[in-house]
């Protein structure tokens, strides 16, 4: 059988989604289930029940600091170790992102994922194109961001949870495999073309300033989101890979569609503030 951790989550339930339509067995597991779900929670190691379970799909718990990260992927591991797991994928990030501010905790995953004595395959996950999109700000005369002209080799998340299918799917096939799924370089000037609206530049300290100030952000969130805008604006997170279409067997799905679709999402939502 197929676990999926994060059910809840959303490149989990694309995954969990994907499974379904290939007529492949998987059961999600999260810490807050719903039916048909196994309670799963990294936090609480006695909750960590992975009988029966021959593929497990650990999707990063981020969203915390690194420690508290490597601590929840490591009780997740050994727990597959001991309930008899035999292929462990873990969705990781991008070979380019070691600059970024969450790098550590997926580098330190990938040395537990590879010395557990686990069969594993290692995908490398790009930055959502989502993401991308979403993190441009909307103002009266249209986008602002601190990425400059720099470009991201954005992703959809949606060819990111078919991956991830598809190598659960035939775990044997990718045993030892270390795969960059990254997309086709965008920048947010272009998205903002495709919007059909000006991009304003801001810098790294107006945007830190911003991020301080923002009281719903978690503390690690600021120098997190920075080190990202830094990333792209200075040319670290564009290059390409073959890995994802050659895993899709399709070309990939469009980027810049994506991000836009998202800035315009965000948009609206600026409209009705």
């Amino acid at each position: 059988m197929i676990m999926v951790t994060g059910a809840n989550g959303q490149l989990a339930s694309l995954t969990l989604q994907e499974l379904a339509e290939r007529n492949v067995p998987a059961l999600g597991g999260t810490r807050s289930p719903a039916p048909g779900q196994r309670r799963l929670d990294f936090d609480d190691p006695a909750s960590l029940d992975l009988t029966g379970v021959s593929t497990l799909v650990l999707v990063s718990a981020g969203y915390a600091e690194d420690d508290q990260v490597v601590t929840r992927h490591r009780a997740a591991l050994d727990a597959a170790v001991r309930d008899g797991v035999r292929h462990v994928v873990y969705t990781s990030l991008a070979g380019d992102g070691d600059h970024l501010g969450f790098a550590l905790a997926h580098r330190a995953t990938e040395r537990l994922v590879t010395s557990s004595g686990l069969a594993w395959t290692v995908l490398r996950n790009g930055l959502y194109a989502e993401l991308f999109g979403a993190l441009l700000t909307w103002t009266a005369d249209g986008v602002e961001s601190a990425f400059g002209d720099g470009a991201l080799a954005a992703v959809a998340r949606a060819d990111l949870a078919a991956a991830a299918a598809v190598v659960a799917g035939d775990p044997t096939a990718h045993a030892g495999e270390t795969y960059e799924l990254v997309g086709e370089p965008i920048t947010a000037v272009g998205i903002a073309e495709s919007l059909g609206v000006a991009h304003r530049t801001m810098g790294l300290g107006e945007y830190r300033a911003r991020l301080l100030a923002d009281d719903t952000l978690l503390p690690f969130q600021p120098s997190m989101l920075v080190s990202i805008a830094t990333s792209v604006r200075h040319g670290f997170l564009g290059a390409t890979s073959p890995d994802l279409a050659r895993l899709l067997g399709r070309p990939l799905t469009d980027p810049l569609a994506v991000a836009t679709d998202t800035a315009a999402a965000m948009r609206r939502s600026f409209a009705s503030a």
